[in-house]
């Protein structure tokens, strides 16, 4: 794949995610604009077999997130996202595992906030 081709395939992938984030409750989108502009910046100069895995998984992710967007499946299942596989975990890095428990921790913290929110008095 020559460059100008992988840079339109990587501008095309970016601004989908976006498109696709803009679907998710407010919260959820500025978590997933933020942590997918930080993914991308972070591999911007990265070498070819890390850019082909990455451009995958980013792939597979707006995929699945598209689908789980439709207002069809939103009336069905309730929800977004999917679990992980924790194989998974063998195969990262410190540093990934650092940035998932981080991610984690910032999506579980929003979602509790908003559980334990008191109630107006009227």
């Amino acid at each position: 794949m020559s460059s100008l081709e992988h840079v339109s395939r990587v501008r095309r992938l970016y601004k989908l995610i976006f498109r696709v984030h803009r679907a998710l409750p407010p919260e959820l989108r500025i978590m997933g604009d933020n942590y997918a502009r930080d993914e991308f910046k972070r591999h911007k100069k990265c070498n070819p077999e890390e850019a082909k895995i990455f451009l995958n998984e980013w792939t597979d992710y707006a995929i699945t997130l598209a689908k789980q967007m439709k207002p069809l499946q939103q009336v069905k299942k309730k929800k977004v996202g999917e679990y992980m596989d924790p194989q998974l975990l063998d195969h990262m890095t410190d540093e990934q595992i650092v940035q998932l428990y981080e991610l984690h921790k910032a999506a579980t913290e929003s979602t509790d906030e908003d559980i334990h929110l008191p109630e107006k008095k009227k």
